[in-house]
């Protein structure tokens, strides 16, 4: 399964500039997904991180691979729902994170995340970022999954 940019905003409460993702090249729910985010100059970090150096900072890298993980956690097509109700998805954990080489402007991240754990309540994931076939990241992450009102 793909999903262009308009897909992922059905899926995503994200917008600019806090989303993360651009594209899904694959996709199994509930398994794994590969995912897209190109890095522009255009970034509204790099302005500050950091002049005449523009790098990426780590804590939007992480926070590309738990986006993406939300979008292949749940069966929703409109939102994060399950059994008919509005599910918030928070990012609550992050172990062994690892940053290999600096992100720059013009970069297209690969992100790669696959399940470790899915229930109800928190999902713990596998993740990784590659630029060029590299791995520039990696972490596990955990999400919980929390009811939210409309």
């Amino acid at each position: 399964m793909e999903l262009d940019i308009k897909e992922i905003m059905a899926r995503l409460p994200h917008r600019y500039p806090m989303q993360m993702v651009d594209r899904v090249l694959e996709m199994v729910p509930g398994e794994h997904i590969v995912a897209i985010k190109n890095v522009s100059a255009d970034e509204p970090f790099f302005s500050g991180h950091f002049p005449g150096n523009p790098v990426m900072p780590g804590v939007l890298i992480l926070e590309a691979m738990a986006q993406a993980a939300a979008l292949f956690s749940f069966d929703g097509e409109k939102g994060i729902h399950t059994g008919g109700k509005k599910m918030a998805y928070y990012l609550v954990g992050i172990d062994d994170a690892r940053f290999r080489r600096p992100v720059v402007p013009g970069d297209q991240l690969r992100l790669e995340v696959v399940a470790d754990r899915i229930s109800r309540s928190m999902c713990k994931y596998r993740s990784s970022a590659k630029v060029d076939g590299q791995e520039v990241a990696s972490a596990t992450i955990m999400c919980a999954i929390r009811v939210v009102d409309d």
